[in-house]
């Protein structure tokens, strides 16, 4: 038995706990003046020095305008440049996508807000309780990743019903999220359509799978790091549901893993950045790719992201696999039907930089 690793862990657990029970976030320690970060935000010896033999490019992923979808010509060509996007990257920016600029500039200017307020109002929010519908923590793995990550988040989650009580959302944010939470809803049905029609099925095909069902936002705020080139916002990983929206400010941070090289996604002003999330790609039988990103941070300000995950009715034991359409004897199916709330409960149970992904899942 190993006991000085075993040690170590203890300590670390121990730094966690007195670190989780401030409920201060990460930004409490920024406030507090801390030059060095804590040891368990810093990634090990060996992540840090692969880092060094990462190649890094300044290609782009895809852009797509979304102006003129309900012109026959022009929304063909739109499905022609997701498909491609989907298949090839599994990213790409949405731009005339219909959610006005003023709900998107709000929506940032209410989570930044949120997390600059009066420390104590914020306490209030903070809390691991899996049943409450809108909390605020620093990583929601905190206790199962290897390395904590620099990043405060409020998660509001639709998950288990529809329906949200605005009196539950911070005062500093509330008109601003339910505003939000209603257009890109209404984008994700868009986005469905658009996916559906290229994989050669009809318009509401993912749609009648409850593909739009059970949504969650994770705002993200990703204070200035004093040691930026030791930790991360997020570790590299896939997402596990099936469809991602994201509105970020003009901070970039967020890399894609594209032919062995980490991409930015350059923030543009009125986009949003949309990917293909692991059930999707499995349902699509690996039409669509799921793609390896992560978040770097900086020592200079503050970026704010508002993730709104698609994940389907993950409270239900309904049976997701690749879609029947889609399968032949040329293309069989390459992974086993899953019980939505099997498959994520399995994710919740590890850490999300436990590089896991579909493996498990594949025949």
């Amino acid at each position: 038995m190993d006991v000085s690793g075993s040690v170590v862990n203890d300590d670390r657990m121990k730094e966690l706990k007195a670190f989780d029970d401030m409920k201060v976030g990460v930004k409490g320690l920024v406030d507090a003046g801390m030059v060095k970060i804590p040891k368990i935000f810093v990634r090990p010896p060996t992540e840090l020095a692969e880092e060094l033999n990462c190649r890094r490019t300044q290609i782009q992923v895809p852009v797509i305008d979304l102006s003129g979808i309900q012109r026959g010509d022009r929304r063909k060509e739109i499905v022609d440049e997701v498909k491609i996007a989907s298949e090839k990257w599994g990213f790409f920016q949405v731009v005339n996508h219909g959610i006005p600029l003023s709900v998107l500039d709000e929506m940032i200017d209410g989570i930044r807000m949120f997390n600059e307020q009066d420390l104590e109002v914020k306490k209030q929010f903070y809390t691991r309780d899996l049943m409450r519908k809108v909390k605020f923590n620093t990583n929601y793995d905190l206790y199962k990743s290897r390395t904590a990550n620099w990043r405060d988040s409020l998660i509001i989650s639709l998950l288990a019903s529809d329906h949200l009580d605005p009196n539950e959302l911070p005062p500093t944010c509330r008109e601003a999220a339910m505003d939000y939470i209603k257009d890109v809803r209404k984008l994700g049905d868009t986005l469905f359509e658009l996916l559906s029609e290229a994989l050669g099925l009809k318009p509401d095909h993912l749609r009648s799978m409850e593909c739009a069902n059970g949504c969650s936002l994770a705002c993200h705020y990703y204070p200035a790091c004093p040691e930026p080139e030791v930790t991360l916002g997020i570790p590299a990983h896939s997402d596990p549901g099936i469809l991602t929206i994201l509105l970020q400010n003009q901070i970039s941070g967020l890399q894609v893993l594209h032919e062995n090289q980490w991409v930015d996604v350059l923030p543009i002003p009125g986009g949003l950045v949309v990917n293909i999330g692991d059930l999707l790609q499995m349902i699509s039988n690996s039409k669509y790719t799921s793609n390896v990103h992560r978040v770097l941070v900086n020592s200079v300000e503050p970026r704010i992201s508002v993730a709104c995950f698609f994940s389907g009715p993950v409270t239900a034991p309904k049976l997701y696999g690749p879609i029947k359409e889609l399968i032949s004897e040329e293309n069989p199916p390459l992974y086993r039907d899953v019980l939505l709330n099997e498959y994520i409960a399995k994710f919740y149970s590890r850490g999300l930089d436990d590089k896991f992904g579909l493996e498990h899942y594949k025949l």
